[in-house]
């Protein structure tokens, strides 16, 4: 954590030296505060800064804006008082001191002009509830009203007020304070999180949208299996991902438990996490065992099964997206294939590797098979070393069988080299089933390796199976025979 001094420095710039002369020009206070301050302190990255006066907020950044002139942007939100100044890849946020009061059933509170004590105070957290002056008489003079610097340095989370007015005032607050532990790996302060279980029901009159939004910060966490778990300590995760929730415990018959799922879970999204910062690919990996608490059954012979649970999963897939309001797109369906795929890699490595079942899967995972295989990889989470190293080493012989297989036969989303069109044109027809029967053959005579990805072998085996449906090309059927009238005695008396 950088002290003082180090942050008063990064902001010894003209950027800043040109707000805070801005600000002298018509006799404000003008303070840089929250986020940006926080990350200076821990020396995190930050290009959005937001900046508090005493005053009006547009009219200073009015100001602002004419003074950077050339390349220089301003939007104004009078409706909300504030403004956005957008200078290169640097967007500067204006917003006059403010205090709120707030309905019990809606997080939009009314508010009105402010001292900025009273700005501060109604920050979410402490460490978001730090302010250092930009003007040229006290620059780089640090307003830390609630100890947000100690906090910072014992690496908590506290909010500046009572906990339970902070959370049931603007509930989203609640999901913030578990984004902000899971990507600055800060602990949240048992007072604090204690208030967040005691208002966990007041999540529901957040938008499905401004959670998602959490989410996925949480998601392209570097750990986010923290998130997550904090979530369903603090009972939200029953509330906004219950399918995940009834992952979480283990049933015992017979002296016989299976593993915790919810953790397993968590323990394969890390895994994903360290190899990948495709944050659909994360979802893949948090959703691959959704289906595990509904497919659960209890077999005399082979205790615990979850029979077909990928299958299911990707059936659930669209639903959850739908609820939580995820993208309904290619990112959906994308999750759905890992979440049905997922298991076929495993099989692999525990049977036979046969030509056979890879060319069907590369088949069948196309470009997405990389990733599958990052999942599947990330799914081995046994404790049992021996088990992780001799699967591994299965896994690296599917993939050297993958390259060479897709080099010489061309699979990964490879069309059987005849279509439809050629079908029907040859035989003379319309349609029918046949059509989907001879394609079927060509294709499973592909992946089977019975015929080369070749156009020549498949049009040969096109004529044959079309023969055995007594279908014939156009050009070479067999002449219809006239019927023999030799010992017709139709006409005879």
């Amino acid at each position: 954590m950088q002290s003082l001094d180090k942050v008063v420095t990064q902001l010894d710039i003209p950027l800043f030296h040109a707000i805070g002369d801005a600000a002298d020009s018509i006799d404000r206070p003008c303070y840089a505060v929250g986020g940006c301050v926080r990350d200076l302190f821990l020396e995190r990255p930050s290009k959005d800064i937001d900046f508090v006066t005493v005053g009006s907020g547009i009219e200073l950044a009015e100001i602002v804006a004419e003074k950077l002139g050339k390349g220089t942007h301003l939007s104004v939100f009078r409706n909300f008082g504030t403004a956005q100044v957008k200078r290169r890849d640097i967007e500067l946020e204006f917003v006059g001191a403010r205090r709120e009061s707030y309905d019990r059933n809606s997080r939009k509170p009314v508010v009105e002009d402010g001292t900025l004590e009273e700005d501060l105070s109604r920050r979410d957290f402490t460490v978001n509830a730090l302010a250092i002056r930009i003007n040229r008489n006290g620059f780089g003079e640090l307003i830390d009203m609630f100890d947000g610097i100690g906090d910072m340095e014992k690496r908590i989370l506290r909010t500046p007020l009572d906990p339970d007015v902070t959370f049931s005032d603007d509930p989203l607050r609640m999901m913030r304070a578990i984004r902000f532990a899971t990507q600055l790996n800060f602990t949240i302060y048992p007072e604090t999180f204690e208030a967040i279980r005691r208002n966990a029901q007041r999540i529901k009159i957040i938008s499905h949208e401004r959670i998602v939004d959490e989410l996925m910060k949480i998601m392209r966490s570097p750990r986010p299996s923290t998130g997550w778990d904090l979530l369903l300590k603090s009972g939200l995760l029953a509330l906004i991902f219950p399918e995940l929730s009834a992952m979480k415990g283990v049933d015992v018959v017979k002296g016989r438990g299976h593993k915790d799922n919810f953790y397993h879970t968590l323990a394969v999204l890390d895994n994903v996490a360290e190899k990948s910062d495709n944050v659909w690919l994360r979802w893949g990996a948090l959703m691959h065992d959704i289906a595990k608490p509904v497919t659960k059954r209890w077999d005399d012979k082979l205790g615990w099964t979850f029979h077909n649970h990928n299958f299911i999963g990707a059936k659930m897939v669209p639903r959850i997206f739908r609820r939580m309001r995820l993208p309904q797109d290619t990112k959906m369906k994308y999750v759905a294939k890992l979440v049905e795929l997922h298991m076929r890699p495993i099989a692999l490595v525990e049977d036979e590797v046969t030509d056979s079942a890879v060319r069907r899967l590369i088949h069948d995972a196309g470009d997405d098979i990389e990733d599958l295989m990052t999942l599947c990889e990330a799914d081995i989470t046994s404790k049992n070393q021996e088990k992780v190293r001799r699967i591994l080493e299965n896994f690296a012989l599917v993939r050297r069988k993958m390259i060479d297989l897709n080099e010489r036969d061309h699979i990964r989303n490879f069309n059987p080299p005849v279509d439809g069109n050629e079908i029907m044109e040859t035989f003379g027809i319309t349609g029918g089933p046949v059509i989907g029967t001879i394609k079927s053959a060509i294709k499973n005579a592909i992946l089977d390796g019975i015929i080369h990805n070749d156009y020549d072998e498949a049009h040969a085996l096109m004529l044959k199976v079309a023969a055995e449906h007594g279908l014939y090309p156009v050009s070479t059927a067999p002449a219809k025979t006239e019927p023999d009238k030799t010992n017709d005695n139709s006409n005879h008396d």
